[in-house]
Parts: structure tokens; sequence; C-alpha cells
């Protein structure tokens, strides 16, 4: 009885794998390097990025957060130039081996896309483990993924950024030959197998993704029967997308004041005040320098916001980077082939005006006024739903110029017509005739547009 208590007792201290990589990484004292050009945006920089070096550090600490590291000193480093080998000048890493030393660092997070080359080297001269932003970002995205179709497209992006990383740890099969004695060539390497590895699991799962891929195919096809239209959340991550959503559809999808608190895309039917259905989708935060292997990794993902009849651009306009967060992510559109500037099915909604003092926000409320009203921009706060009415207005409005229009009459007395029609659309003008006659012009959303063609065969469209 004795021993089963004890194996009782053991097996309820055992904690699950995702909790036990919590605690690693909450127990792993990290720096964070920001290495940025002074000569950024000039000829021949490759640093295009123009938010201020405290503010992209400012990220790079939070993704690291994201990750429950232990962040014991961001560190800003102002680069004349960069090295092929190190990225750092000799200097400037002959310092931080020191630091890390003295602190006992066992992870350095480099804010830049470093090469396999300057990893390795990194990582021999501070006796530490080195990941780059791609990295850090992947190791997010390894942890927020929930569905099927996340872990696979987290683990596709994570091998194809490995697959260049591989170092030579085993040396022991370097001298294997082929075939008999000595008449066969070099047998395979350690790095070629693992590189053979990591290559039959990228296409087993590039074949899953595409059973995935078809099968998120059929139910977009099956909504598109029930033509609701599509309005999807797009933004720079922690925006605060998941907080509308939750606003919009009062749902409880996790939202967090923190980075990427989001990944799988998540969609809901709802009704607007006006009685137009929609399905809101959310999606995937972006962010800046996001790793080219995640874009395309992601794209089925994205395949919602792409259809979408309209996009909520969800900008925080509290952040002092918030113009730099909308340049990020118009930059990611354009790439997926959507035009940000399309005022018609493109809403911009600045959120978080919570945030804002009272003069601020009344500077932002001008800059709305001042915009043309087909692409005027709507400020809310979907924590406190401030503004929230404005934005379905928004969205309806936007959704009403797609929707079909009808000129019809109606018999004097058809009143159970006429309820119809207001039941099932929007009556747009009415004009009563003296014998009692309606003349009526009516939009309609398109899943009602069948029943009334057989309701109402004598209906002109209109063009």
């Amino acid at each position: 009885m004795a021993g089963r208590g004890g194996a009782d007792e053991t097996e309820k201290t055992v904690k699950p794998l995702d909790e036990i990589e919590r605690d690693i990484a909450a127990n792993t004292r990290a720096y964070v390097v920001g290495p940025y050009s002074q000569r950024r945006g000039g000829a021949g920089s490759a640093d295009t990025n123009q938010r201020s070096f405290a503010a992209r550090l400012d990220e790079a600490v939070g993704l690291a957060a994201a990750i429950d590291l232990t962040v014991i000193e961001p560190i800003q480093v102002m680069l004349t130039a960069f090295r092929p080998a190190t990225y750092l000048g000799k200097g400037k890493v002959e310092e931080l081996t020191e630091r890390i030393k003295i602190e006992e660092i066992g992870l350095v997070v480099m804010d830049c896309a470093l090469s396999p080359v300057q990893q390795r080297n990194l990582e021999k001269a501070f006796g530490c483990k080195v990941i780059d932003r791609t990295g850090l970002i992947l190791e997010i995205f390894g942890r927020r993924a929930r569905t099927r179709e996340g872990a696979l497209q987290v683990e596709l992006a994570h091998l194809n950024y490995q697959k260049s990383r591989l170092v030579r740890s085993w040396t022991h099969l370097e001298r294997q030959r082929g075939g008999f004695g000595f008449l066969g060539g070099p047998g395979e390497t350690q790095i070629e197998a693992d590189r053979r590895i990591i290559q039959e699991r990228m296409t087993k799962i590039e074949r899953d993704l595409e059973s995935v891929k078809r099968t998120r195919s059929l139910h977009r096809a099956s909504r598109k029967r029930v033509p609701y239209p599509v309005v999807a959340l797009v933004g720079y991550t922690n925006a605060g997308k998941s907080t509308l959503f939750n606003r919009l559809t009062s749902a409880e999808v996790l939202a967090q004041d923190m980075l990427f608190a989001t990944l799988d895309p998540t969609a809901r039917a709802i009704k607007l005040p006006h009685g137009a259905r929609i399905m809101l989708s959310d999606t995937v935060g972006f962010i800046s320098d996001l790793p080219t292997q995640l874009v395309a990794a992601f794209r089925a993902t994205l395949e919602d916001a792409i259809e979408a009849d309209v996009l909520l651009h969800v900008r925080d306009v509290a952040h002092e980077d918030t113009q730099a967060q909308a340049a990020d992510v118009q930059g990611i559109l354009r790439d997926l082939g959507i035009d940000p500037d399309d005022g018609q099915r493109v809403i911009e909604v600045w959120n978080k005006s919570d945030l804002l003092d009272g003069s601020e926000r009344e500077r932002q409320l001008s800059l709305v006024a001042l915009k043309s009203e087909a692409s005027r921009p709507v400020l809310v706060s979907a924590l406190t739903g401030d503004g929230i009415a404005r934005l379905t207005d928004a969205i309806e409005a936007r959704i009403a110029r797609s929707r079909p229009v009808y000129r019809l009459v109606l018999a004097p007395g058809d009143g159970k017509s006429l309820a119809w029609l207001h039941a099932n659309g929007e009556i747009l003008e009415r004009a009563d005739a003296e014998d009692g006659a309606l003349s009526l012009v009516v939009r309609l959303p398109p899943e009602r547009e069948g029943a009334f063609g057989v309701r109402f065969p004598e209906a002109e469209r209109q063009s």
C-alpha cells in the first residue's frame, strides 16, 4: 500500500510538458539586444524600419515576455557597420561576453535577422543560446497555436528556418563509406541525414496542410451557399482585435495585453443592429519585419481576410508608433493582394480611445472628420464600447453598397408583401400613388434575393 501511495504521490507531482517548458522559460535569464544601424534608411542601408530605437527595443522585450523569459536587461547597440561573422563589432561581443558570464545569462535574444554563421559564432563567443527575431517569433507562434492547422503551419515555418541552421553535432558518421571495403564513396553525413529527415517531414506537413486547406475551402464554400458577407479583422499585434471581436460577438476569445495573445483564426456569425447578418473573422496579428516564411506559411489562415467583403484594419491610436504600425500592416496587405486604400472595402478602426486624454481624443476626432466620408476612420474603444455603434453603421454602409437594389410596385392594400420587404430588406424610396399603389426601391441582402425573385418576379433590378 505504501508503495502504491508513494507512486500516486509521485504521479501527482509530474507536470504537463507545456508547464515544464514555461517553467524553464521563466527561469531562463535573458538579455534582449537591439543592434540598430546609425545609417538606417540611407543609401546602401538594409535597415528601413523608421521606428524609434527605444520603441523597437521595447517591442523586442514584449516579444520575449510573451514566452515568459526573464529579461534581465534590454541592451541597445548602435552600429556603424555590420560584421559578416558576428553582426556585432568585436569589442561589443567581448563586452557582452563578460556581462553574460557575470549575470549568468542563459539566452540572448538579438532583435535582428542573423545568418546561421552569425548565430553560431555568437553562441560560441557568449557561451549560451542565441536566437534572432525570427526564431523568437517562431517560438511564440509555436506556443500559441491551438488548432491542428496552426500547429502544422508553425512547424513548417520552423523546419524551413531550422534547415539552414543545422550544425555538425555528430562527427562519428563523417567517415562512413558506402559499398564494400574501400570501393564506395563517402556515406551520408549526419547533417545530410538531418536535412533529409527535415525535408521529408516538411513534405508530409505540406501534404497535410493541403488537406486542411481543402477542408477550409469546403467550409468557405458552404458559408457562401448561405452568403453572409465576411468581415475580417486585421491589424498589428496587440492592437485590440480580439477585444473588438469579443465586443461585437459576445464571444470569449483570449484577449490579453500581450503580443500574439491569439494566433488561430476564429469566425462567428452575428446580426448587426439594422438586421444585416455577417460572418466576423479574427486573424493573426501582424508585426514589423515579419519573417517571410511565416507570411507564406500563414497564407492559408489569412484566406478569410483575402476573400473578405469588408476588412477592419484595427489600429492602436494610443501607441506612439501607430503610423509605423499601420504602414507595416498596409505593406503585408499589399503582399496579400489587398489594396489598403480601398475605402469601399477597408475600414480603419482607431482603437483604444479610452487610453487617450481629453485633448488628444478631440484631436483624433478632428482628424477623423477631415477624412472623406467614403474612407473615414472610426474612433472606438473595444474595451468600453465607445464608438461601436458608429462602427457597425460603417460596416452596414459598406455592405449595403454591394447589395442588389430593385424597383417594384405593390398593389393597393398588399400589406403582407410590404411587411415581408420590411422584414427581409431595406426600403430606400417609397412613393404613394393616388389609387393606393406603392412604388418602392428596396435593397436586399444576397441571401434573400432568391426568395424575393420568386415573390416579386416583376421587380426590376437597378444598375
